[in-house]
């Protein structure tokens, strides 16, 4: 049995047929024109559990923090559901969700995976290096979700104020957005490209997504506020 909890809301699927989320789904998610009428589609086939981004525009976060699992399911891809427990995120605008998905009797388990970090102490993710400041202006996006969790994205500060919270131009800290969403979207990363108004806001809450999703940026790196914050006290 698969178990879908939106919002507090626990909705079982016996796998009869497919089981369709979006503004019109099985599971529907109403009041964003941003969101697609049919994004997710969940399917027993072979006693295994398939999930498939059946939308064009938005791509899912897949993790399982438990097990290390963590993977992008972009338009049209599906894959296996194969831990216990699962949680799906998704940004529809300046909109966030987060899906958990429990199975009972889960197929199989990922292994743990090392986070990469070189020696250096710069991290990488695929081919993407962060200089200090790139991770600075990362933490400052995505201080609240790493202190509260997915709760914290709608506190996502607006370029100009993050750029004030570390004493930098707005130019400076747009260009850091800029690097790095480039870079990103270059990989294969969706949702980062925006210019003004509503499209700005989706990419900094796409970027805080991607980056708190993926550990990209961890609890840890809050430290580097705090030693901000000391520097400029003295």
């Amino acid at each position: 049995m698969l178990t879908i909890d939106f919002a507090g809301e626990a909705v079982e699927v016996n796998g009869s047929g497919p089981f369709i989320i979006g503004r019109d789904g099985d599971l529907a998610i109403a009041d964003n024109p941003y969101l697609h009428r049919r994004l997710l589609e969940f399917r027993r086939d072979q006693q295994i559990w398939w999930l498939t981004n059946i939308g064009t525009q938005i791509t899912a976060t897949v993790d399982d923090p438990v097990s290390g699992l963590h993977a992008w399911l972009g338009p049209g891809a599906r894959m296996p559901i194969v831990t216990g427990t699962t949680s799906i995120r998704f940004t529809a605008g300046p909109t966030a969700y987060e899906l958990l998905v429990t199975l009972d009797g889960a197929p199989g388990e990922f292994e743990p995976t090392d986070s990469g970090d070189d020696d250096n102490g710069t991290e990488t993710l695929g081919r993407l290096r962060l200089t200090d400041d790139q991770r600075l202006m990362l933490v400052v996006l995505g201080e609240s979700a790493l202190r509260h969790g997915m709760g914290g994205m709608a506190d996502i500060p607006s370029a100009a104020a993050g750029a004030q919270r570390v004493g930098w131009t707005q130019k400076k800290f747009e260009k850091k957005i800029d690097n790095v969403c480039d870079r990103l979207a270059s990989a294969g990363v969706r949702g980062l490209k925006g210019d003004l108004g509503n499209q700005a806001v989706s990419r900094r809450v796409r970027l805080v997504e991607y980056a708190v999703s993926t550990r990209l940026i961890t609890t840890d790196d809050l430290a580097l506020l705090d030693d901000h914050d000391a520097v400029d006290e003295s």
